[in-house]
This record gives C-alpha cells, sequence and structure tokens, in this order.
C-alpha cells in the first residue's frame, strides 16, 4: 500500500511539531532537505545493491525501492508560497468548521498552533499562569491611534485624545504592543511610537496592510485634527444650529435703538 503526499496533513505534523512560529520558508527547507534524504538512500541502496554479498536479496528489495521512488516521486521539488498559503488556509478552515479545540493562528512570522479562547483557561489553570490583564478602554484608544498614525509623538496623541497618554503608553510598552522608533524632527526632539510584531500577533493580523481602513484615523484627517484642537474655531449661533430668527436681548436693544433715530430723523 503506498503512501500519497498530503501536503495538509504534513503541515499540520510541522505545526503540531512546534511552538514557534512556522514560516514559508521553513516549510520549504523541510522539502529541500527530505529530497536530499531521499537521494542520499537512494545512493545508499544503490550502491549495497551492487555488492555480492546482498545480490541474492535483489529481487526481494526491489519492491521496497520501487515504493520509495514512488513516493519521493509525489513530493515536489518545491512548494511555492501561494500553495502554502492556500493550504494553510483550508486548514484553518477545517479546524473552523469542525469546531476544534485548537486553531490556526497566522502572524507575520508565519503560522502556528494554538488552543481556542473558549478553552484557554483550563490551560492556563494546568500551567498555573495568573489571569490575563486585560487593556483598559486609554490604552485601547492610545494602540489604535499609534497603529494608524505611526511613528507618532506623545504630544500627538495627547492632542487626538485630548487627555495624558504617560500611563497608557507605559502599560502598552510593558506589553511589549509598542516600542520607540526614534525622535521627530521636531523641537525638543520628541519620542516618536510604533506598534510592535507582537502588536500583530495581539490583533490577529500579518502586517500592517491588514489595518481596517478608517477615514476617521487616517493619517490626513488627524494632522487636521491636531490643527483644529490647537487653533479652535470660533462658532455663531447658526454654526450651533440656532436659528437666524433667534435674536437675542443686546440685538432687540439695539434694533429698538435704531427705530427710535429712525423716527426722530422724519
Amino acid at each position: 500500500m503506498s503512501m500519497e503526499f498530503n501536503l495538509k496533513k504534513i503541515l499540520k505534523a510541522l505545526l503540531f511539531s512546534t511552538s514557534e512560529w512556522l514560516s514559508i520558508k521553513d516549510i520549504q527547507a523541510v522539502i529541500t532537505r527530505y529530497h536530499k534524504e531521499a537521494d542520499l538512500i537512494t545512493t545508499q541502496k544503490n550502491d549495497d545493491g551492487n555488492s555480492q554479498e546482498e545480490s541474492q536479496e535483489e529481487d526481494s528489495s526491489t519492491g521496497e525501492q520501487e515504493l520509495i521512488q514512488e513516493i519521493i516521486a509525489q513530493v515536489p521539488t518545491l512548494l511555492t508560497a501561494t500553495q502554502i498559503r492556500e493550504a494553510m488556509d483550508a486548514i484553518a478552515s477545517e479546524l473552523v468548521t469542525s469546531g476544534e479545540v485548537y486553531t490556526l493562528l497566522q502572524g507575520p512570522s508565519g503560522w502556528r498552533m494554538s488552543t481556542t479562547p473558549a478553552y484557554s483557561q483550563w490551560v492556563r489553570l494546568l500551567r498555573d499562569d495568573p489571569r490575563p490583564q486585560r487593556l483598559s478602554q486609554a490604552a485601547l484608544e492610545t494602540l489604535a491611534i499609534i497603529s494608524y498614525r505611526q511613528p507618532v509623538t506623545r504630544a500627538e496623541i495627547e492632542s487626538i485624545r485630548g487627555v495624558n497618554a504617560d500611563g497608557a503608553l507605559n502599560r502598552l510598552l510593558d506589553r511589549e504592543l509598542i516600542y520607540v522608533v526614534g525622535r521627530a524632527d521636531l523641537p525638543g526632539r520628541p519620542i516618536q511610537y510604533g506598534t510592535t510584531e507582537k502588536f500583530l500577533e495581539f490583533v490577529g493580523l500579518s502586517s500592517l496592510d491588514e489595518l481596517p481602513a478608517s477615514d476617521v484615523l487616517s493619517p490626513n484627517q488627524i494632522s487636521e485634527w491636531i490643527k483644529k484642537v490647537n487653533n479652535p474655531e470660533l462658532f455663531d449661533d447658526q454654526d450651533m444650529g440656532l436659528s437666524p430668527s433667534v435674536i437675542t436681548k443686546e440685538d432687540s436693544t439695539e434694533n429698538e435703538n435704531t427705530s427710535e433715530e429712525e423716527s426722530s430723523e422724519d
């Protein structure tokens, strides 16, 4: 009974064999090593088959060698990135459909198997780990601004949120969700912040390009927002939604004085 090359099963075996992220290059390297070892085994068998001591067993080993060659022939010499991604997508879909207790995560460094959130508590209790701490609303808002605006300074974050951002920034730095990118070319050379690869893992994305489009948090919109915060506009009654027919007491007095002047002139 011959074995068939099944890419999805092989990928599952590789995923379960490591706790690290499995990249496309890692998988392609495994295929390359497979063919190198297969060529070496074939060469050794051919050399052994030519010796006089094993000439009598040549007939019995022929079927085994043919089986090995058949398996080797099924394994492609090179797997493309597209083939690997399609197989991983199929695995992820099957796990969701079957309701398994584990799921396939995709990050910037590749793929990794993980326990689904519904059963993560049991794993935590087995390891006796502390309960995970959730990010506060302030930290989430700050993280969202950094992810869309980066690199961004603390002053820009505070201009958008309208409150001090020191606490939120410290928590995000402790969680390694953001890092110091450098310093802005501005007076005082303020520190600029950006997101880390751990942030991508946290939100389940493989790159920043996958962030949802947001008109509110786009760089142009935020720049205009900061300008308006630093230079507030003055609004009149009409801008505030009041009817032009609404007349204040001062306006009424002014109109009465104007009417009296016009009457005296007549």
